[in-house]
């Protein structure tokens, strides 16, 4: 008897590792095609689709598996059409993680439609609110580092009315 679970178990594993390296593709190859900028004269700020392919396979396999498929994808793209390098990796990743983690683990505690809409309203919310918060306590410290404090201030100045003409 145990043996006819371990070929479930073995099964389901490989089943699942295919599916999740055709989103991980899938994601990519949406990335390089479908990067749309936010505000053209800022851009570092793109709008990806590959949140949506990642969060599918966070939606069938849970937030670890959304996880795993989201720092692949960021590491084949700094590698390959980034232009941000490492610390443009690290917050592509977290801001990714942000959305598409806890929309997976709502939505793995009750599988409907409403649930899955609930699920990424909140993680939209989340992925706000982190993303100011490891902005301003993360990288303006790194990027402290390697310029003045004043022009880091002045940049955010700059980035500010671009946003706001924008919207």
């Amino acid at each position: 008897m145990s043996n006819i679970n371990t070929i479930n178990d073995n099964s389901y594993r490989i089943k699942r590792t295919a599916i999740l390296g055709l989103l991980t593709a899938i994601a990519f190859v949406v990335t390089f095609i479908c990067r749309l900028p936010i505000i053209p004269s800022v851009p570092f700020l793109d709008l990806e689709f590959k949140s949506a392919i990642i969060l599918i396979g966070g939606f069938m396999f849970g937030p670890l598996s959304a996880l795993a498929t989201t720092v692949v994808v960021c590491f084949i793209e700094m590698f390959t059409i980034s232009s941000t390098g490492i610390i443009g990796c690290v917050m592509n990743i977290l801001s990714t993680v942000c959305f598409v983690c806890p929309a997976s683990f709502i939505y793995k505690r009750k599988k409907t439609k409403g649930n899955a809409i609930l699920a990424m309203a909140v993680s939209t919310v989340i992925m706000a609110i982190l993303g100011i918060f490891i902005n301003a306590y993360v990288m303006i410290p790194i990027y402290s580092a390697f310029m003045p404090l004043e022009q880091i201030i002045q940049m955010g100045k700059d980035i500010v009315p671009l946003i706001t003409n924008t919207f």
